[in-house]
């Protein structure tokens, strides 16, 4: 049952006839894990945790540096040096106290993200490497936990979700990670602070669309944006049948790290 305090907070959501006040309880009941906290953890936290989802978790091991300032709107000046974790839990906090913050400092691996993502009812990565987005695809696929891919560098973007056993994966599309030094990382490429907003509150978006039970996700939908010519488009993702980790006869039986983390943009120390 909804407070009066919490009737006037999500006076505006409550309104809408896809979310009500019983859509508003599933959303506080609702369980999210952002791997990530720089520019696409940033803005999803902050939108989730406005929205009301009662639980969130954060999970980085690095600490907040200047360089991140940009793009990593949740942390400030005044946060250099402090980890992404405690500084995220303090404005999520700060923004919402209906929302109970779990905070995991330490860096995501094959030993322990299956326990870290145990206790959620959906995972979004937020980060910046290549290892950890295929180790968060296969162990997502593995436990049954939907999950929210998105990737950003210079001015273009992606997002795709996962439901695992119902939908393409994101081996699906990418069946092994890129030689290395294939694609440039943020440092080397640049990104544009704006297009980590753009993702994230996709990413965002699909967490709540998929906690109310309402609308339709970006499940077998590549969702591609480049920000100079402020243009979306869509590409349709058939499910392989000779996927590694979701097809009809997988290779992949257990969870690995992957030897060489290959940085993309949005998780890690620049």
């Amino acid at each position: 049952m909804l407070t009066d305090s919490q009737i006037d907070r999500y006076s505006r959501q409550i309104l809408l006839k896809e979310v009500g006040g019983k859509g508003q309880e599933k959303l506080l009941q609702g369980r999210v894990l952002i791997i990530g906290a720089g520019g696409l953890g940033s803005p999803i936290a902050l939108y989730l945790a406005a929205a009301g989802v009662g639980t969130i978790g954060i999970a980085d091991a690095d600490v907040v540096d200047i360089s991140n300032l940009q793009r990593q709107i949740i942390h400030f000046t005044k946060d250099v040096g402090r980890p992404k974790v405690q500084s995220a839990k303090e404005k999520i906090e700060a923004i919402n106290p209906d929302v109970e913050v779990k905070t995991y400092p330490e860096l995501v691996n094959a030993s322990n993200i299956l326990n870290i993502i145990e206790d959620y009812d959906f995972v979004i990565d937020g980060t910046d490497n290549f290892a950890a987005k295929f180790l968060i695809n296969d162990a997502c696929v593995m436990a049954g936990k939907p999950y929210s891919h998105g990737g950003i560098l210079r001015f273009d973007g992606q997002t795709i979700t996962i439901k695992p056993h119902e939908s393409p994966c994101y081996r699906c599309i990418f069946p092994t990670p890129p030689p290395r030094d294939a694609i440039p990382s943020c440092a080397q490429a640049g990104v544009l602070g704006v297009l980590a907003g753009v993702l994230g509150t996709l990413q965002a978006t699909e967490a709540v669309k998929f906690l109310l039970g309402k609308g339709e996700l970006l499940t077998g939908r590549l969702l591609v944006y480049n920000a100079l010519t402020m243009k979306f488009r869509e590409i349709q993702i058939p499910k392989n049948s000779r996927c590694p980790i979701c097809g009809v006869e997988p290779g992949i039986k257990e969870l690995k790290d992957e030897e060489e983390a290959i940085t993309t943009c949005e998780f890690g120390k620049r």
